[in-house]
């Protein structure tokens, strides 16, 4: 079986000096191999063909078979790591929390202990009959999120 480490050294040295970044590889027993890249602005598909490229000229096919995909981390896809969350600063997000609780929010800031997230929520305010629609301001600790991902708003 073809490490996945391995693979992400390869795939780092080939787009060192460049915007883009590994987020994931996966590698199974079977010789199925996937690369997940991203970029700070965006992942073309010439990148990921000259990216596989660039792979499968230091891996040998003739020691072990294996198949391997490069592509670029989609809109829907879970954000999994730091840089990919900076690069949405502003920029609505889908965020499940570990109570279940799912926030539409922007995201206004991200270090490493969490996220800030600011959207609309109805609260009963002082001297009014009926809930009002307030905009909030939250910080979210790493531990309090099971995943996020990049929201699209179609309206």
């Amino acid at each position: 079986m073809i490490d996945s480490k391995r693979v992400i050294e390869i795939a780092e040295r080939n787009i060192a000096g460049t915007d883009m970044f590994v987020v994931d590889c996966t590698s199974s027993p079977s010789g199925d191999i996937e690369l997940i890249i991203d970029s700070d602005t965006s992942v073309s598909i010439d990148a990921c063909a000259y990216l596989s490229r660039a792979i499968e000229a230091e891996l040998d096919r003739e020691q072990e078979d294996f198949s391997l995909t490069v592509a670029s981390a989609g809109i829907g896809s879970e954000l999994r790591s730091l840089r990919q969350y900076r690069k949405l600063v502003g920029s609505s997000i889908e965020v499940l929390l570990v109570d279940s609780e799912k926030i539409l929010a922007q995201l206004d800031t991200v270090d490493e202990e969490g996220i800030t997230l600011s959207y609309d929520e109805r609260r009963q305010v002082e001297g009014m009959k009926r809930k009002q629609t307030v905009r909030v301001t939250r910080r979210y600790e790493w531990s309090q999120i099971r995943r996020a991902k990049e929201w699209l708003d179609f309206k």
